[in-house]
């Protein structure tokens, strides 16, 4: 099993005994905006599921419609774990922003319900995959490009959002660099990851326990495609080395079902699950068949152990969420 060390955290508490049950818990985008080539939209079809066709490969995770509906869930289920907020930095406390940027904006979801919540920002979604709506806030804009690219735009944002891209960034620090120089003097960046790696603070995580087993793997077939899926531990060090100041960097915890005691743990647990074990298929397919050479069949049946010890109420784990963000210097005056 992977040893993980974190800094400090409130540790959680199991439910007691017999505490077993949930509680019940504008404008159209435009066309030069969403001038696609038609080899975009056509799909690539892998074990059942599709991926996106531009710059095929890059991104492990699918876009179809399954894994679309498990995106705007992880959405719900981010936001419940930053207390109903969008995002934690202090960007827009000194005025308004006036373009924020999301990086990896998958259904745009987040962007617009942040255009939704500031009408006088301008936010801009970029992603490989044609997955978003076709109606919009009049202040969101959508393009399809690989933010592994440099970067052509022709301003400056006040915030950069990024969320659940580790596994999609093969050089990080130059995309930490390239954030750094897209920034206005002042500007903001946040970064939101889990990290795979399996956690208690208890010690109730058994040997050969196939969740933690799951973790390593997909960490593992991640490395070999140069996609690293613990790229979160290092985002401090890389937003410091790249200029950025009053770096921060908060853990949260996704218990891995609803075993905790505390009433919003319980709640986040029970996300977690429908998030990672029920979208446990289209998170791991592409890594364990692409890079550990699994067929599509031994997933599956290694996944139903996999979810079973994540409804496991005695196994009182969870997975790190980590939150880093930091300022470009505002400029002297």
């Amino acid at each position: 099993m992977t040893d993980l060390t974190l800094p400090p955290m409130e540790p959680l508490l199991a439910s007691e005994d017999g505490d077993d049950e949930d509680d019940g818990l504008g404008a159209s985008i435009a066309s030069s905006s969403t001038s696609l080539a038609s080899s975009i939209m056509r799909y690539r079809e892998e074990n059942g599921r599709t991926y996106h066709a531009f710059r095929a490969g890059r991104y492990v995770l699918p876009n179809d419609e399954v894994e679309n509906e498990r995106l705007d869930l992880q959405h719900h289920l981010c936001t419940l774990t930053l207390n109903n907020k969008l995002f934690i930095c202090p960007a827009g406390r000194d005025g308004p922003l006036d373009r924020v940027l999301d990086a990896g904006t998958g259904t745009g979801i987040w962007a617009m319900d942040f255009a939704d919540e500031h009408p006088e920002t301008h936010v801009t979604g970029v992603d490989l995959s044609p997955i978003q709506p076709s109606f919009v806030p009049p202040n969101v804009s959508f393009y399809i490009d690989d933010i592994e690219d440099d970067w052509t735009f022709t301003y400056k944002f006040d915030l950069i959002y990024c969320r659940m891209l580790t596994a999609s960034i093969s050089d990080w620090p130059r995309f930490m660099q390239q954030s750094f120089e897209n920034l206005n003097p002042g500007g903001w960046i946040e970064l939101l990851d889990v990290h795979l790696c399996l956690t208690s603070d208890d010690g109730t995580i058994p040997e050969n326990c196939a969740a933690a087993k799951w973790g390593e793997y997909m960490l593992e077939a991640a490395a070999k495609l140069n996609r690293p899926l613990d790229s979160m531990t290092y985002y401090k060090q890389q937003l410091e080395d790249a200029g950025f100041t009053n770096v921060t960097q908060i853990l949260y915890k996704w218990p891995t079902t609803s075993w905790p005691r505390d009433p919003r743990f319980k709640e986040l647990g029970m996300w977690t699950y429908e998030n990672l074990g029920n979208g446990a298929s289209g998170l791991s397919m592409a890594l364990f068949t692409r890079a550990l050479g699994w067929r599509s069949e031994e997933v599956e049946v290694f996944l139903v152990d996999v979810r079973k010890d994540m409804k496991d109420r005695s196994i009182h784990a969870y997975w790190p969420i980590y939150v880093v963000y930091g300022q470009k210097p505002p400029r002297l005056a």
